[in-house]
């Protein structure tokens, strides 16, 4: 039969390995970001991280408690730029892939999803049901293990967030809400559907 201690004692093991997991998990999203926006950059290239590791960079920055990590790393640019993401992306170890829809870069040889920089477009939809196009590209700097990154500001980030509303992304508004990240402003802003989405969100936590 188990003890008191060693319930406790396994329990500390098994938190630590969580913590390690999940910074090894950061650790790999990141690095795999900074991979392709490095060059992005030094190519002038507009671009900037969107979705769930948007989120975790902007909740984090605030409060890391309440934050929460995605599988997934999204970076929106223009579609007039997209040859030459694929060209730079081509000469920093990247190969471009169209799969169900879906434009992504993966690294190395690799022809798993898993890791795989999925490519948005300003100013188009991701689906035909979301929405509202996704916004223009006006990132804000933000350093990430010691790098800069270029973010989505938290306003459109909500409203991309409000206009796809699937299962995960009213998640991610919780979060961003939960850190005190959604201003007034930001709410007024908002068009009467997406607002009386938002609504809905926080009605239902």
């Amino acid at each position: 039969m188990q003890t008191f201690q060693s319930f406790v004692e396994e329990a500390a093991r098994e938190g630590v390995l969580m913590n390690m997991a999940f910074e090894q998990r950061v650790f790999e999203l990141f690095g795999v970001l900074h991979q392709i926006s490095r060059p992005l950059r030094a190519a002038n290239i507009a671009h900037e991280l969107i979705g769930g590791l948007a989120v975790f960079v902007h909740v984090e920055e605030v409060d890391s408690e309440i934050s929460s990590l995605t599988r997934d790393v999204d970076l929106m640019v223009n579609r007039t730029d997209l040859e030459r993401v694929i060209e730079v992306a081509a000469q920093n170890g990247f190969h471009f892939r169209h799969v169900a829809g879906v434009d992504m870069l993966l690294y190395g040889e690799s022809r798993r999803a898993v890791n795989a920089i999925h490519l948005v477009f300003a100013q188009e939809k991701v689906k035909p049901s979301q929405a509202m196009p996704n916004p223009e590209i006006r990132p804000q700097r933000k350093i990430v293990k010691g790098e800069d990154v270029y973010v989505v500001p938290v306003g459109d980030l909500l409203i991309m967030k409000l206009g796809s509303n699937r299962d995960k992304d009213r998640v991610h508004v919780r979060g961003l809400d939960a850190a005190n990240l959604i201003t007034q402003i930001m709410v007024d802003a908002l068009p009467a559907e997406l607002r009386a989405r938002l609504d809905d969100i926080r009605a239902t936590e």
